[in-house]
């Protein structure tokens, strides 16, 4: 929101009085359209979020907002409203995340990359499993999220785009053909991936999650979202990385990045002294319940922890030290390589 806070007892002034005048003369009134993206639920009846927004501001804060000075998206108008309590719904389910077209996508392959009907019992399945997926707020579901006709279109999508495939493909989108061709290169491991998201959904593995999507934007991970965050939450487990740098100091190790050699204390001094990062090797898929052992960890800098994470597939550390090694001698020849004409032209200069 733009100006100024908006609070509950503004909002419902202004229902009321949306109420008084109905749609058409209240949004007449204040210049809005009606709302195309997401509405306000209250009392069983249906309001335009970012005009009913934009008046709770008159209550509040003097003038009701033009309709050009704030958003109708999730991020302005309709989340201004969810903070307050509101229930706001979405017109259209929200675009398909890379953790449900891997499992959309793991169906398809077990069904031999042919289409699915809307009837299939493993749809059915999908589609309520689907509907459990921590990843899309309440607020962008409505009545018609994930259910079995979306997912059935959705494998219509998938195997559309398969290069067996003779007829014209649906619309789909690049996300789509991306998973799907991770199936075909590494089938076994993308089926392992879909079969870890599948327990972590039944166990409820990702509930409690932190979000951090401001963070996620620079992570890369082919298995998703929802394991890339489990990864990063054992990763801060405090218990089990003051266990690594306590065995480390026990073993007479320098407690230095593993891929980089940076020591914190060494340039830092005391602020320095203990702190290094924890990275877990261990492929995401493949990590499952069992007790992580102090060898699947390996202690970072956080440089060098980022640029694991910034691509898959992710690098060890041991493989990040050999290509910034790569690197380092092909700049050294590159230097020596400019180097040589300038030695060549001063051995002609003439001396005295």
């Amino acid at each position: 929101m733009r100006n100024g806070a908006i609070s509950r007892d503004g909002v419902f002034k202004a229902l009321t009085e949306y109420d008084e005048l109905g749609q058409e003369g209240f949004l007449s009134k204040y210049g809005y359209k009606p709302s195309t993206g997401y509405f306000l639920l209250h009392e069983e009846r249906t309001y335009d979020s970012k005009a009913i927004a934009g008046v709770a501001h008159k209550f509040d804060q003097g003038r009701a907002l033009r309709p050009d000075e704030l958003s109708g998206g999730r991020s302005h108008a309709a989340r201004s409203l969810a903070r307050l309590g509101f229930t706001i719904r979405s017109s259209r389910s929200p675009d398909w995340t890379r953790d449900e077209i891997i499992l959309a996508c793991d169906l398809a392959m077990v069904n031999g990359w042919k289409r699915l009907e809307f009837d299939d019992l493993r749809v059915i399945e999908l589609s309520a499993l689907l509907q459990t997926m921590p990843i899309h707020p309440e607020e962008l579901r409505n009545e018609l999220f994930r259910n079995p006709n979306g997912v059935a279109r959705k494998t219509v999508d998938i195997t559309s785009r398969h290069p067996d495939y003779t007829g014209k493909p649906t619309n789909g989108n690049a996300l789509d053909v991306e998973v799907m061709n991770d199936f075909l290169a590494r089938p076994a491991e993308m089926s392992e991936v879909a079969r870890r998201i599948r327990q972590g959904l039944v166990a409820g593995e990702f509930q409690d999650l932190p979000t951090e999507a401001e963070e996620e934007d620079d992570y890369s991970a082919p298995e998703g979202r929802l394991l890339l965050l489990l990864h990063r939450s054992r990763e801060r487990n405090k218990a089990l990385r003051k266990r690594k740098i306590d065995a480390v100091l026990r073993q007479g190790r320098q407690l230095a990045c593993e891929a980089c050699g940076f020591d914190f204390e060494h340039v830092y001094g005391d602020r320095g002294r203990g702190y290094i990062e924890c990275h877990h090797v261990v492929p995401l898929h493949q990590a499952g319940e069992g007790r992580t052992k102090l060898s699947d960890l390996a202690l970072i800098c956080a440089n060098c922890h980022r640029m694991i994470h910034r691509h898959a597939p992710w690098p060890t550390p041991r493989e990040l030290r050999a290509s910034m090694e790569q690197k380092h001698a092909a700049d050294r020849r590159a230097a020596e390589a400019l180097a040589r004409p300038r030695r060549a032209a001063d051995d002609r200069m003439p001396k005295g």
